[in-house]
């Protein structure tokens, strides 16, 4: 699998997501039922246009870019494949400028076809999503199209019909955990269980996320541990937030208010990931269903206010008094 891989020499300072890129499908470690269709079609010359959707960091570039280098030679490659992302203009200038001609030019030595790889496809304007499927129907003889991207509403329903779709869900810890224990290997990093588990669980699920983590942390502090992980994400630390739920629930408004203002300044704590890992927390405390039901449509309405952008001590206040609140009405039930 991932073993195999060789590392050039030249290949040691780039970023690790670049460095431990999968370069064949048989370096892929997920959506292996996706991967074997795709497969298929290769070996039979039958690929169609193809549509790949789904959070960032599943792999979806990789697979397709591992497709084209196996149906092209390296010397071939930039000839055959034209690769656009949402840093390039993709207008509709560009749809029937570069991407109509490179579509539309037949190779003279080789037999098949080109492909096109236009990334982040959820970001061209209606316009040129519309002039594309013109495009792409009037040269599925010579070129085949993938388009990629996060969100398929975003894709035209015109297009999508023209492309066979596969979705790439997040990978499970049981597909992340082998990768990032291959590339601890490979560059000799400490890491401990807590930090391993810390780092799948803030990833959720995007790989590239948590080779992102495990490097920066790698290189910050030296050793990977939990507190490590968490300090250099800047997210709250669990114990951070079970204070933070205990000082809701036992101390008085003003201190609470306080202790958690001062936690919050004096670790650079965004209010929105407070929110997030309360959030969890409060599913795990016992409540009565109704106290529970109230306070999460408390919590609720401060994330949706703070999306608007507020002042963070306004709806900070307003978290802890739908604590107290809760608080007050436990306590009158239980007397």
């Amino acid at each position: 699998m991932a073993s195999t891989i060789k590392i050039p020499l030249q290949s040691r300072n780039l970023p690790w997501v670049e460095k431990y890129r999968p370069q064949t499908l048989d370096d892929l470690i997920s959506h292996k039922d996706i991967l074997s269709t795709i497969q298929k079609f290769i070996s039979e010359d039958r690929l169609p246009h193809l549509l790949f959707y789904g959070p960032p960091g599943t792999g979806k570039t990789s697979s397709i870019l591992a497709c084209a280098k196996q149906l092209y030679k390296d010397k071939e490659f930039s000839a055959m494949v034209l690769e656009l992302n949402a840093s390039d203009d993709r207008g509709i200038d560009v749809v029937r400028g570069p991407i109509l001609s490179f579509a539309s030019t037949r190779t003279i030595f080789k037999k098949g076809f080109k492909l096109v790889i236009l990334d982040e496809a959820d970001a061209m304007t209606r316009d040129a999503q519309n002039a594309l499927r013109r495009v792409i129907e009037k040269y599925t003889e010579n070129t085949r199209f993938c388009l990629i991207c996060n969100y398929l509403s975003k894709i035209i329903p015109a297009l999508q019909s023209r492309c066979t779709r596969f979705r790439f869900g997040p990978l499970s810890q049981d597909q992340m955990i082998p990768r990032l224990e291959y590339v601890i290997e490979r560059e000799s990093t400490d890491v401990t269980p807590d930090g391993m588990k810390a780092i799948v669980t803030l990833s959720s699920g995007d790989m590239r996320r948590s080779l992102n983590i495990l490097q920066s942390t790698s290189m910050a502090y030296g050793k990977v541990t939990e507190d490590n992980v968490y300090t250099c994400t800047g997210h709250p630390l669990r114990s951070d937030i079970a204070n933070i739920l205990d000082w809701s629930l036992n101390k008085d408004f003003t201190s609470a208010y306080n202790l958690i203002l001062q936690l919050k300044t004096l670790k650079g704590l965004a209010l929105h990931d407070i929110l997030t890992e309360v959030h969890l927390l409060i599913h795990r405390v016992d409540f009565p269903p109704a106290i529970r039901m109230g306070l999460l449509i408390k919590l609720a309405d401060i994330e949706y206010r703070l999306a608007s952008g507020p002042s963070e001590k306004t709806q900070l206040s307003s978290m802890v008094a739908a604590f107290q609140a809760v608080r007050d009405i436990m306590v009158n039930e239980a007397t």
